[in-house]
């Protein structure tokens, strides 16, 4: 990363935005822009996300924003209702409260004499879901949108669910938004009022995992902010970006293909971090590509930016399996449009075992394969998004493919390269009335180590789609389409592909209510992939990214020293076995405003062999500020369990001042489970 002290405009900062919204609420933000821009107003674009721009978001802040007002732009950044130091309370994701104080943001800038009227909107994970979802309500200031690590599909690709399947992503994630909730506005900013305020936002912010266990379908609280419901709402032109370790990464290509207004697509190796920031490397130089996109679409400037391809993509070579890496080596590749004429769905057939060549239907295939997984299946499969917390990417397949259904395709002669989205077409049959299937596909070297490369999940009883499932009849023969994950693998010559079926992923995704046996009709069943021939002379030139750049991040002094864990474990005295996750970030002062910072969670998902009943998943997290005598904290556990019947939710916040406990609440919930 090239640090940058000196930009073509001198910038002054605004720490203390104060944004009124129409019914009283003011929100709190911070102003980085040209120094000259009150007699050269210049546009203004928007980061709109919860995480506390005065501190959990300080050092990031402070690398972009200044960077693009050095260029010409005024860079906001504002904390949600109820986050940060704005006022109000925040009880969800995407509230129609939201988008509208979202609009009344961007009406508010634009408004502003250093202004020029024209305002863009960007952001990573919850700032590229809302710049997309505020696109799609068109005000009128907006030109251009920058989403990274986002999706378009709020139910099929988020967090929460996959497939139909309930990811523990999901209690993970609720229980970081509950602790972020409890979070206190600072009183350097708001004052005396901070105390009553923190105390609002303990009462009203709500256990959040509770409503979005309640909806297990694809229904009216999920279609909101989802744009799939209507791409052609979305009338400005898209930058999109993710990475493949991200979760988002399938969103990317899904808008390529479905808007119509200009859009440029890039997707690297990296985890859920911006992709100047990326890890894994390569990074790019992502904020120069966000001046060149502004220019263009905010200022008008004629720089080509449109003019390179629509999609670029870091095509992956072949790595051992690890669960972290610093590097992947690879190439970067263009595509004119999406979906590309270049990239060709080509059938593979099932066997013995086999993943055969296409066109190949050799005698002697068996009618069924069956397998019913171990719950020990998905133990070494990472996070469902790698938020670059090693080790969180999967670890060698071959620990998971002793407890499922494996099929081997040959040992390759020459290079295959994928791009896209392989399908699996899957004739199927089950013993129970509630089943998912766990699909993985993997990357074999000659030595047997297998690196997965995609996977995809299949709630079974979504046959007709998420929003009406139904229950299946055992014994009955059944057809889907299982999608994995949008891939670009290359694969050399000596290896060979493998695809991999289970009846449990834990705990990447909550087991199913019963133990499942799965019978795979292979002769009827096959694999699609997307592959991309080499197009020799007429592969597209991808211009040169450029280095990393930012400006200089403001000064953190580490006061403790913070450590990850991840830790598989298993007792063969009572067969019990858990995953144990630690992410403790320490202790660290910011400087500019005298705060020291604490930040740590420990996750745990145990299991008891192979009940399905004892799978259990919690969440606690300690968050505390201190700044000379004001001294908070607070703790937040969550417990999910279920039985075959429902969802058992436990959930406990306790905050302190000092070492006095100031408020307590607990949740203890049953939630019934709806086919999932």
């Amino acid at each position: 990363m090239r640090v940058v002290d000196r930009f073509p405009r001198e910038v002054v900062e605004e720490a203390r935005l104060r944004i009124p919204m129409s019914d009283g609420v003011h929100l709190a933000g911070r102003l980085w822009r040209p120094a000259d821009s009150d007699e050269r107003p210049v546009p203004a674009v928007l980061e709109f996300i919860p995480y506390r721009q005065r501190d959990l978001t300080a050092v990031r802040d402070s690398m972009h924003h200044p960077y693009l007002a050095g260029h010409g732009f005024a860079g906001v950044r504002v904390d949600l209702r109820g986050s940060g130091d704005s006022e109000g309370v925040l009880t969800d994701e995407y509230l129609e409260r939201e988008l509208r104080d979202a609009e009344e943001v961007l009406a508010w800038l634009a408004a502003q004499p250093w202004c020029n009227g024209r305002t863009g909107m960007m952001g990573i994970s919850w700032g590229g879901f809302n710049a997309l979802q505020v696109a799609a309500r068109r005000p009128p200031s907006l030109g251009a949108i920058a989403a990274v690590s986002f999706t378009d599909d709020r139910y099929a690709d988020d967090v929460h669910y996959m497939g139909g399947c309930l990811l523990t992503d999901n209690l993970s994630w609720a229980s970081t938004m509950l602790a972020y909730n409890s979070c206190p506005p600072d009183p350097d900013v708001v004052g005396e009022r901070w105390r009553e305020m923190w105390h609002e936002r303990l009462r009203d912010s709500g256990l959040w995992l509770a409503e979005w266990l309640r909806h297990q379908h694809r229904d009216d609280y999920w279609r909101h902010g989802s744009v799939c419901e209507d791409y052609s709402a979305i009338d400005v032109p898209v930058l999109a970006a993710s990475g493949w370790a991200d979760g988002y990464t399938n969103a990317v290509f899904r808008l390529l293909a479905s808007l119509d207004v200009p859009r440029k697509g890039l997707v690297g190796p990296w985890s859920h971090k911006y992709p100047h920031l990326g890890q894994p490397g390569p990074a790019v130089g992502f904020l120069q590509e966000l001046v060149r996109w502004w220019d263009h679409w905010l200022c008008g400037t004629d720089n080509g930016v449109m003019d390179e391809p629509m999609l670029r993509i870091w095509m992956q070579d072949s790595v051992p399996p690890s669960t972290a890496y610093e590097e992947r080596p690879g190439r970067w590749v263009g595509e004119a449009s999406w979906p590309s004429p270049q990239v060709h769905p080509t059938s593979y057939p099932l066997g013995d075992h086999r993943v055969l060549a296409p066109g190949d239907r050799p005698d002697g295939v068996p009618e069924r394969l069956t397998v019913s997984s171990p719950l020990s299946v998905g133990q070494f499969a990472g996070k469902w998004c790698s938020y670059n917390a090693p080790p969180d990417q999967p670890y060698d397949q071959r620990e998971e493919d002793g407890g499922s259904l494996v099929f081997d395709g040959p040992v390759l002669t020459e290079r295959l390269e994928i791009l896209g989205t392989p399908v699996v077409e899957l004739e199927f049959a089950v013993d129970r009335p509630v089943a998912m299937v766990a699909v993985r596909l993997s990357d074999v070297a000659p030595d047997g180590r297998a690196t997965r490369i995609s996977y995809g999940l299949r709630n079974l009883t979504h046959l007709q789609g998420h929003e009406h499932p139904s229950a299946l009849v055992p014994g009955e023969r059944y057809r889907v389409q299982v999608g994995l994950n949008a891939m670009a693998q290359a694969l050399p010559p000596g290896h060979r592909l493998r695809l991999a079926f289970s009846t449990s992923y834990w705990p990447l995704a909550w087991p199913a209510p019963e133990p499942v046996m799965l019978s795979v009709f292979p002769g009827s069943s096959s694999l699609v992939l997307p592959v991309r021939p080499d197009p020799g002379d007429a592969e597209l030139s991808v211009p040169d990214q450029g280095e990393p750049e930012a400006a200089r991040p403001i000064a953190v002094t580490p006061l403790a020293p913070g450590r990850e864990r991840w830790t598989v474990t298993r007792d063969l005295a009572d067969n019990s076995s858990a995953l144990d996750v630690v992410k403790d970030l320490g202790v660290v002062r910011i400087d500019d405003i005298d705060l020291e910072l604490t930040r740590r969670a420990d996750e745990r998902y145990t299991w008891v062999g192979d009940d399905v009943g004892s799978v259990r998943g919690e969440v606690a997290h300690t968050m505390s500020f201190v700044r000379d005598a004001w001294a908070v904290e607070t703790r937040t556990r969550t417990v999910l369990t279920s039985t075959a019947t429902d969802f058992r939710l436990h959930a406990q916040l306790d905050a302190y001042e000092g070492d006095e406990r100031v408020f307590a609440h607990s949740w203890r919930l049953s939630i019934p489970r709806n086919h999932v």
